[in-house]
């Protein structure tokens, strides 16, 4: 069914079914990417596409075949290119409150294990790194550690941070009530500096994983004591133990407590 003309162009129904999808597409790719680089070059690939639909519509042959010869490589580029943003973004669509309720991750056993060591570790100027997975999963970065898979206890993960201890260098992947690995090293963030703070190794590495999964990182730092935690390329700097433990418990347990509420509800109406 034709809706209107524009020219030569008829659009009907599905034509505005598909560009509203298509936008939303691009406007979600440009939230996930916002802040970085990459987003830079994802407007310079949007005026390329739009380029071309124009010169296809002008009947510009020259610069179609020109850029259809670039748009044979144009996706394998894209996929090199934006592979972080592209496992963020996968990420994120993995933890809707759709998703997340069959994904299994309890860390409720942990959490108060994880802030008393971190508290600890902050009172000695010991430094520590400890990431809570959550729906990505972790293999890669294990891998690269010394893995243990040993039963959780703020013990273990003060042992783990003591500076004479030969694990306590890189960090420490929880999972459930269960330390996978230490020793793990971690892609460090590009950023250098978050607003005034000029970022070490250990916060950079903390960024950076959550930029590329949906992973939870305590920070204890060694120079200041200050614990921190980032999430999804954010860094919340400093928290006090009412804070951390505030933060904590919203993104591990009220979240999916929330999402089995809702998943019962659902089931009583059926």
């Amino acid at each position: 069914m034709e809706l209107f003309s524009i020219g030569f162009l008829n659009i009907t129904i599905p034509d505005v079914i598909d560009i509203l999808l298509v936008t939303f597409i691009f406007y979600r790719l440009y939230r996930a990417m916002r802040g970085t680089i990459a987003a830079q070059i994802f407007i310079g690939l949007i005026l390329v596409v739009t380029l071309s639909f124009v010169a296809q519509a002008t009947n510009l042959k020259a610069v179609s075949w020109l850029l259809r010869t670039v748009s044979d490589i144009w996706v394998i580029a894209f996929i090199i290119i934006f592979q972080p943003e592209i496992r963020r973004l996968l990420s994120n669509i993995a933890l809707n409150r759709f998703v997340r309720k069959f994904l299994r991750f309890s860390v409720t056993d942990t959490i108060d294990d994880i802030i008393n060591a971190s508290l600890d570790l902050s009172r000695k100027r010991y430094g520590a790194l400890i990431v809570i997975s959550r729906g990505t999963g972790m293999k890669s970065f294990t891998e690269n550690g010394i893995t243990l898979n040993a039963q959780m206890s703020k013990s273990l993960l003060l042992s783990i941070f003591n500076p004479r201890s030969p694990l306590h260098d890189g960090a420490v992947i929880v999972n459930d009530q269960t330390i996978e690995a230490a020793r793990c090293t971690l892609p460090l963030s590009a950023h250098t500096t978050y607003g005034d703070l000029q970022l070490g190794t250990r916060h950079r590495a903390a960024l950076g994983i959550s930029e590329q999964t949906d992973a939870i990182c305590v920070i204890v730092s060694e120079e200041t004591g200050a614990v921190s935690i980032t999430e999804n390329g954010e860094l919340y700097y400093r928290l006090s133990t009412q804070e951390l433990r505030k933060e904590l418990h919203e993104r591990l347990i009220t979240s999916v407590q929330r999402s089995l509420k809702n998943a019962k509800k659902a089931m009583r109406k059926k």
